[in-house]
C-alpha cells in the first residue's frame, strides 16, 4: 500500500513538472503573428480552389444527370414505336389468318 501511495504522489509530482514547462511554450508559439498572415492567405486561396473543385463537379453531375435523363426519354419513345409496330404487325397476322382461313372455307368442297 505504501508503494502504491508512493507511485501515485510521484506521478502527481511529475505530472505538475511538465505541466509547468509547457505553459511557457504556449505564448511562445503565439508571437510570431505576422507569420500567420501567409497562412491564412493560403488557406482562403485553397478554399477558393475547393470551391471551385466543388462547382465544377456539381456541373459535371448535373450535365450527367441531363444526359441519364435524355437516354431515358430516348429508351421510352423507341420502346413505344417498337410496341406499335409489334401491335401493328400482330393485328395484320390476325388478319391474314382470318383471311386465309375464310378462303380455306371457300375452297372447301361442300
Amino acid at each position: 500500500m505504501n508503494k502504491l501511495l508512493a507511485t501515485l504522489i510521484a506521478g502527481l509530482f511529475a505530472t505538475s513538472v511538465f505541466a509547468a514547462t509547457a505553459a511557457p511554450a504556449a505564448p511562445a508559439a503565439a508571437a510570431p503573428a505576422a507569420v500567420t498572415a501567409p497562412a491564412v492567405k493560403a488557406d482562403a486561396k485553397e478554399t477558393k480552389v475547393d470551391a471551385k473543385a466543388d462547382a465544377k463537379e456539381q456541373k459535371a453531375d448535373t450535365t450527367a444527370n441531363a444526359k441519364v435523363a435524355d437516354a431515358k426519354a430516348d429508351a421510352t419513345a423507341t420502346k413505344a414505336k417498337a410496341h406499335h409496330k409489334a401491335v401493328k404487325t400482330k393485328a395484320k397476322a390476325k388478319a391474314s389468318a382470318a383471311e386465309a382461313k375464310e378462303d380455306a372455307k371457300e375452297a372447301a368442297p361442300k
